[in-house]
């Protein structure tokens, strides 16, 4: 029997998949399925960002990039970054990797091992402990409470500090809940974090347009104080519905006190993926830079779901719903159904054709809660909730 390493026997999966593959596999045998499940936008690429990559096609844009991707993309991702959060950054500080989960599997790669300890939300996004229990280091969850609207907690977070924590992961707006940090927590946080200079922060910020009743985002980038050792996580699958196009960028440090951490991604870049495909940094380039008429356009529908999510799951028995102030995610409290979290999500798609994901898959915290995309139609929603209060009532 082949022997393989002991982190392949703790990785985890990203349960939405599985679920999209049950959905699916139902839907071929003839069921009217309903997909609440899947974090992606349900609107298409806008024309002008496909018709870029076709173009690239057609100029000859075949070969290979550079590891940390075209110059000309790093810079359209600087000016976004300066326009979007104010803060001037360095092309030689942006890496281009295939999807957001990249910057996730290099920043926990390069700071988890065994003895080490990383902080990450809960609930929250399952890869961040997935690659955090394959590397051996020890997973520390940061509660995400619902009677918090779903923002982290500066103090609870600093409490957790250890010597032996390496890195701590935010999010924000979030994955699952849609909650929504505001500025004070994160200053409180940053203002803490200068008595553990040991620490590094990872941002993860890829719904930084998507918020909601007059939330802003507040990028970590707006504090100096911590630059040399934050690195922040973005792209382009969920503000221009490029999800099948595996296109994100991040921002790393790179001076010495930081371990010169961009160098080191860099050659994690050449002893992975190489490169990112030439065709979709133009695409890129094309979304950073041309009209984004259609991003308005799929915010202001998401912003109209949620309204009718929150209203419709609040009027369901045994169900109540905190408002989401961002992303595209609702967090139902499902506790006062009686049903666990997890066998409710499957029984509701088994016996309704509504597929939602259990709250345990996003973490401990999880418990009795399910998790609802809002990123499809709202005839969709509304079917949905409908077949929910029939099941709940039968």
């Amino acid at each position: 029997m082949l022997r393989t390493t002991a982190g392949f026997d703790r990785i985890g999966e990203e349960n939405a998949f599985a679920v999209l593959a049950r959905a699916t596999a139902l839907a071929a045998e003839g069921r009217d399925i309903i997909n609440l499940g899947i974090g992606q936008p349900d609107f298409k690429t806008p024309a002008h960002i496909v018709e870029a990559a076709i173009k690239a096609l057609k100029d000859g844009h075949h070969g290979y990039t550079p590891a940390n991707g075209l110059l000309a993309t790093r810079e359209a991702v600087a000016r976004r970054t300066l326009t979007t959060t104010g803060v001037e950054v360095s092309p030689e500080n942006i890496m281009i990797v295939p999807g957001g989960k990249v910057t996730m599997f290099a920043a926990i790669l390069i700071f988890g091992e065994p003895g080490a300890e990383i902080l990450y939300p809960d609930p929250g996004f399952p890869i961040y402990r997935s690659m955090i229990e394959f590397t051996g280091a020890m997973p520390v969850p940061v509660p995400i409470r619902e009677e918090n609207g779903f923002a982290f907690s500066a103090e609870e977070t600093l409490a957790l500090i250890t010597p032996r924590t390496r890195l701590l992961i935010l999010n924000s707006p979030a994955n699952p809940t849609g909650g929504v940090t505001p500025r004070s927590e994160i200053e409180k946080l940053v203002n803490g974090l200068e008595a553990h200079p040991h620490v590094a922060i990872m941002s993860d910020e890829i719904y930084d347009v998507m918020t909601y009743d007059g939330e802003e985002h507040c990028s970590l980038l707006s504090f100096p104080q911590i630059r040399d050792r934050l690195i922040v996580l973005n792209g382009w699958s969920k503000t221009w519905a490029m999800t099948g196009w595996r296109m994100g960028w991040s921002i790393w440090p790179n001076s010495k006190e930081s371990g010169q951490l961009y160098d080191k991604v860099r050659k994690l870049a050449v002893n992975c993926w190489s490169c990112v495909n030439a065709p979709s940094q133009f695409a890129g380039i094309a979304a950073i830079d041309g009209p984004q008429d259609d991003v308005e356009k799929m915010c202001k529908a998401f912003d109209n779901r949620r309204r009718i999510v929150v209203d419709g799951l609040s009027s369901l028995p045994g169900i109540s719903c905190t408002t989401p102030k961002g992303a595209f995610y609702a967090f139902p409290n499902v506790r006062e159904t009686g049903w666990p979290a997890k066998q409710l999500a499957a029984a509701l798609l088994d016996e309704a054709g509504v597929a939602l994901i259990g709250g345990p898959d996003f973490g401990i915290l999880g418990e009795g809660y399910i998790r609802l995309s809002y990123a499809n139609s709202e005839e969709n929603i509304l079917r949905a909730i409908e077949r929910i209060e029939k099941f709940l009532t039968k």
